[in-house]
């Protein structure tokens, strides 16, 4: 799948980066906690999220991830857009809730980031 493929699933609108829609986009992560995505995140990925704030480019950008999905229609303000452009982030906008685009994409071939747990002791 390409982050031009998720575009057209979300049926999103692409805020900045439209020039790197061909890039290969295989796992997803779907967060409004900064904090839960970069303890379980670890490889280049799409994040969906509801959040705006500048906290959202800043994970992005420690994570190196490739694509943030905004749900539920919202847009981050122009700052945001323009450091995320900076960045070489793909961000894109879709009217569907969070929870919705998982689901889209995860029918469409997406599938979530693998998470190592710990090993539990066997009683």
């Amino acid at each position: 799948m390409t982050i031009g493929d998720i575009v057209e699933v979300l049926h999103a609108k692409v805020l900045c980066g439209g020039d790197k829609l061909g890039r290969p986009a295989r796992t997803a992560c779907c967060s409004d906690l900064m904090s839960d995505v970069l303890a379980f995140v670890n490889e280049k990925t799409v994040l969906i999220t509801g959040l705006t704030n500048p906290h959202v480019v800043r994970t992005a950008d420690m994570l190196d991830l490739k694509c943030l999905v905004f749900a539920r229609g919202k847009v981050p303000n122009d700052d945001i857009l323009e450091q995320a452009d900076e960045q070489g982030l793909v961000v894109m906008t879709t009217k569907v809730t969070a929870f919705t685009a998982c689901g889209l994409l995860y029918e469409a071939g997406l599938r979530g980031v693998p998470i190592e747990w710990p090993e539990e002791d066997e009683a």
